[in-house]
Parts: structure tokens; C-alpha cells; sequence
């Protein structure tokens, strides 16, 4: 039967080659340019409060052809892209991608229940629960996610900071520091933690209030999950893991800045006063659904607990008793992995003592997994760790551990060559496993590669985000912003390279971002004797990096 008769479905008519070729030469940086455009205009309604706009855009934008290849994109290339849903389904072929684009719409949508598991927690080992969609869910998710997330970004909080476009833990560490540095700054803060915070927002009130399509979040809210073979209903929450939560959980929260700022920044007709500011110290910083306030005085603290209680009750929400805390600025307080406190009335901020016992702990795993490793292997293995943990603790008071921690892994790394030779001398172990690189001893190393050194990490202080700077109208001012951050935080021929590139892909000319994963391409490959010299090196996106291997 010729094809063209075919009954079957349209993506089924096209042979596996031509979605192949299909999926493979995908523009992305029309794609990318497109998208941006529509969601400019999303960003530019709302703030002019013409809702029945945002909504004609954000269906134009949910509809288009360019958006549902960029949410199958996304979903193929996160950290989630090999674990499936209930239907055991993973796109991991250019062919299944093309299908999933040509078969993603919302008529007659049915979400499937998400596959339920537990996760260990990295502190108390107390597990949590994190429901899996399916990849057609995930998508799905993931097309929403781009129409609604100019909305969340226009509406939200100036200070929170937690999964936002070109917003990082770094900058609202930097936030809460401007907030304390000075020697008449607040002297209290209260920490807060919002229990159980994507399990028990309540549904009726996303419904409300979240502006998407009502009857495809009700299918991502009420999708249950299966858990030993038994289907559960979803009663309340979003889903962790799911890639729309995020955004649901911030349009949530976003509004507690607000209400404090009408209660403790205004005088008494009404207006902001730089007088009633001063006096109350009343600062709000938010990443995610951990939150510091400062306040002047105990009590201070203690009427803006009752306040963010009452706030929360509406949304189902609660904060933890056990994690919510009121604590002296002297005294010290933990948030997001770092120690602040004032010594002698200057504010330090050092890598918290929970996050240096996670990361000694987690090397500590990897070398008794690794008795039996090569040194390549288990170098190889151990980098990637310490280079992310250095690169988040580089922003603040740091070198002292950093060395710390080069010490306990030596010691560590000493009793794994003794163990492998428990029969030969210190000297030859030394010899054997430890070679002087340039002007440095002591380097654990081989011919292939060598172990980071922690206490080589540079210092570098985090630019203060300006707060008032919207990722999807100031432009320029973000792309030059992650150029310098790049530019800051790399070293060495590395850096040469950025600099070379002006912090853009050398593939669709896009910029990078240093927070997100990148290739190092050969341009003469190294199977055509291409060297591994600075002239013949290149930085790319990961996408841009695959399509161009799959073509060529």
C-alpha cells in the first residue's frame, strides 16, 4: 500500500528518516529567537494589566510549532532524561523526539499518574516522596511552563530568587548580605522554612489564581500517582518533579514581600518612608520555600511570623516549627549552605559546617566505592564534585576550608594507596601516586590527569543582581551580566576562550551561561589529528554540540 493512503496517523505516515532529518535540523536559534518574542510581548501585557492579551499570547504561544520542539528539547536533555514514567516510555532517538513534537497537544489531554518514589534527604536521611511523569506529561509541563513563566517573572517578588530565570543562590546571598554588612543594620532575623511546601499547596487555590489554561492544570494537579501497584489520588500539592512545580510553587509564595513591605516600609497615610524602613529593618529575601527576614527587634520578628502564618493558612500552606527559628545576627544562622554571622560587628559569610560534612561524607563514599578503581578513574570521578562545590562556595569567605578539605582528602586518598599496597613503602607510594606539576608537589596525579586542588579556587565576590531588571525585556543587561560572570569565574586558557567567543556558542552565536552545562568542542577533530591546543578549542551549547555530531 503506498504510504500516502495510509489511515494511520500522520506522524506514523512520515518514514523514521525523514523525522530524523526533521529533528536534526531544527534552527534552534530561530527557534529560541521566536519563542523570546512571544514571551517579551506576555511580559510587556501583563505589565500593562491587559490580561486578555497575555491569554490570546500565551495560546499562540502554547499552539506553536517552535514552542513544542523546545519543551521535547528540554525534556531530552535534563538530568531526568533516562528515568521513565509509568508507560516505561524515554524519547531517546531523533525520531521519537520528532514524533512526541507532532503528537504534543492539549485536546483532549489526560494526564497520566506519576510514578512514585523516595528519595534519601542529604542531611537527616529522612526520605521524600518525588513523583515521576511520563515524558508526554513532562512536556507537556514543559510547553506551559514557557507561556506561564513571563507571567511568574513579571508578578513576582523583587527578592525571591529560587528557580528564576538568571537568578542564583549567589544573588540572594549577596541580597541578604546588603542587608546585614553594616554596623546599624538589623540585629535579628527570623529563619523560616515552609513545611511540606510542594505537597500541600492547595489546588483551589492554584485553580484560582494561577493565569494558564484551567482545565490542562487541573490534569497536571490531579494526575495522582502510583506506589506499590496502587493508584493514589492527588489531593493537594504539586508534584516534585514535575517541571511546571517550580513556577506554581513561586506564583505561591510571591506576595509575602509585599504585605511586609505595606506593613513595616509605609507611614501612616499609606506611602513609602525611608523613616519607617530605617526603623523596623525589615528586609524579606526568599530562594525557593526557604526565607530570611531581618528585623530591629524580637518582637519585630516575632509579629512577622504571625503574619507569614496567616498568609500562608490560605494556601494550605504552614511554616515548620522545627526550622522555623528567630536568631541573633551575632549568634549566627545557616541558609542556603552558607554561615552568616557578625564577628565584632562585621558580617562573614562562610560555607556552613552541614554543607562541609555533606561534601567530606560524599567523598568519602566515592573513594571506598572506588577501592578497586583505577587513579584515572576515580580523579575522573572525584573532579566534577569538587569543582561544583568549590565553584558554589567561591563567592564568600572560603580559602580556609578549601585547604581544610585538600588536607582531609589527602589523608583519605593515603589510606586508599595503602590499602591497594599494603606491602610497599611510604617512598614508593609516593613515587607512585604523587608527581610535582609545575611548581607544585604533592599533586595526585597520573599522565592522563591530575585531582583538583580545592585552595586553588579564586576568591571572587557575586555582582549584586539589580533587582528591577526583568530576564525577558532587559536583554542586554543579562548577556553582559553572564559574559563578566563567566569571565570572573574561569581561569587560564579556559577563560581565554570565553573571552575569545564574547561569552557566545560558536555554533548558533547564543549566549553561554556559566551556571549550565557546556561542551569544549574540537574544531579540527581529534580523530583527524586535530590537537588539544587553545586555537582548535571552542565552547558550545550541549543541544548545539549533539545536532552537530548527529549531522555531520
Amino acid at each position: 500500500m503506498n504510504v500516502s493512503d495510509s489511515t494511520t496517523s500522520k506522524d506514523e505516515n512520515l518514514t523514521n528518516k525523514l523525522l530524523k532529518d526533521l529533528w536534526n535540523n531544527i534552527n534552534w536559534s530561530e527557534v529560541e529567537r521566536s519563542i523570546n518574542r512571544l514571551q517579551s510581548r506576555i511580559t510587556k501585557a501583563v505589565i500593562q494589566n491587559r490580561w486578555n492579551l497575555v491569554k490570546r499570547l500565551q495560546y499562540l504561544l502554547e499552539h506553536s510549532y517552535y514552542a513544542k520542539a523546545l519543551a521535547v528539547r528540554t525534556v531530552t536533555q535534563n538530568k531526568g532524561k533516562r528515568t521513565a514514567g509509568v508507560d516505561g516510555e524515554k524519547w531517546s532517538t531523533p525520531e521519537t523526539k520528532m514524533k512526541a513534537v507532532l503528537r504534543l497537544t492539549n485536546k483532549g489531554y489526560k494526564a497520566k499518574p506519576l510514578r512514585r518514589v523516595f528519595i534519601e534527604k542529604s542531611v537527616n536521611k529522612k526520605k521524600r516522596p518525588l513523583g515521576i511523569p511520563t515524558m508526554h506529561d513532562r512536556s507537556m509541563q514543559a510547553l506551559y511552563a514557557l507561556s506561564l513563566n513571563p507571567v511568574a517573572e513579571a508578578t513576582a517578588d523583587m527578592r525571591s530568587f529560587g528557580f528564576r530565570k538568571f537568578r542564583s543562590a549567589q544573588d540572594a546571598c549577596e541580597q541578604l548580605f546588603s542587608c546585614l554588612y553594616s554596623k546599624h543594620s538589623a540585629q535579628w532575623v527570623l529563619e523560616g522554612d515552609i513545611k511540606g511546601c510542594f505537597d500541600n499547596i492547595n489546588h483551589q487555590w492554584l485553580i484560582d489564581n494561577v493565569p494558564m489554561n484551567k482545565t490542562t492544570l487541573k490534569q497536571f494537579l490531579k494526575a495522582g500517582y502510583i506506589y506499590n501497584r496502587h493508584l493514589n489520588p492527588t489531593k493537594a500539592g504539586t508534584p516534585q518533579g514535575g517541571i511546571i512545580s517550580p513556577i506554581l510553587a513561586n506564583i505561591t509564595l510571591d506576595g509575602i514581600e509585599t504585605m511586609l513591605a505595606a506593613k513595616y516600609h509605609t507611614n501612616s497615610k499609606g506611602s513609602y518612608s525611608d523613616k519607617i524602613r530605617y526603623k523596623n529593618k525589615v528586609n524579606f529575601v526568599r530562594y525557593a520555600d526557604d526565607f530570611i527576614v531581618t528585623a530591629n527587634s524580637e518582637e519585630i520578628a516575632r509579629e512577622v511570623k504571625e503574619q507569614i502564618k496567616d498568609f500562608l493558612k490560605d494556601r494550605g500552606l504552614e511554616l515548620s516549627n522545627e526550622k522555623t527559628l528567630i536568631t541573633r545576627v551575632e549568634e549566627g544562622f545557616d541558609f542556603l549552605g552558607w554561615n552568616f554571622r557578625k564577628y565584632k560587628g562585621k558580617i562573614l559569610i562562610k560555607p556552613s559546617r552541614k554543607s562541609i560534612s555533606i561534601i567530606v561524607k560524599r567523598i568519602s563514599s566515592v573513594i571506598k566505592k572506588g577501592k578497586t578503581w583505577t587513579q584515572e578513574l576515580l580523579i575522573a570521578t572525584l573532579n566534577p564534585i569538587l569543582t561544583g562545590w568549590c565553584n558554589y562556595h567561591q563567592s564568600v569567605v572560603a580559602k580556609k576550608v578549601f585547604s581544610k578539605l585538600d588536607n582531609l582528602i589527602w589523608n583519605m586518598l593515603w589510606k586508599w594507596v595503602k590499602r591497594r599496597h599494603p606491602c610497599k613503602s611510604k617512598d614508593w607510594l609516593i613515587r607512585r601516586y604523587w608527581h610535582r606539576v609545575g611548581n607544585r608537589k604533592w599533586v595526585f596525579s597520573t599522565v592522563i590527569n591530575r585531582l583538583k586542588f580545592c585552595s586553588t579556587t579564586k576568591i571572587v565576590r557575586h555582582t549584586k543582581l539589580r533587582l528591577n531588571q526583568n530576564p525577558y525585556l532587559d536583554k542586554d543587561y543579562f548577556v553582559e551580566r553572564r559574559f563578566k560572570l563567566g569571565a570572573r569565574k574561569l581561569a587560564g586558557k579556559f577563560k581565554k576562550i570565553w573571552f575569545r567567543q564574547n561569552g557566545k556558542c560558536y555554533f548558533c552565536n547564543q549566549p553561554l551561561d556559566i551556571a549550565e552545562e557546556r561542551d569544549l568542542h574540537h574544531i579540527i577533530p581529534t580523530s583527524e589529528e586535530g590537537k588539544n591546543r587553545l586555537d582548535n578549542l571552542t565552547y558550545v551549547h550541549k543541544h548545539c554540540h549533539r545536532q552537530y555530531h548527529s549531522v555531520n
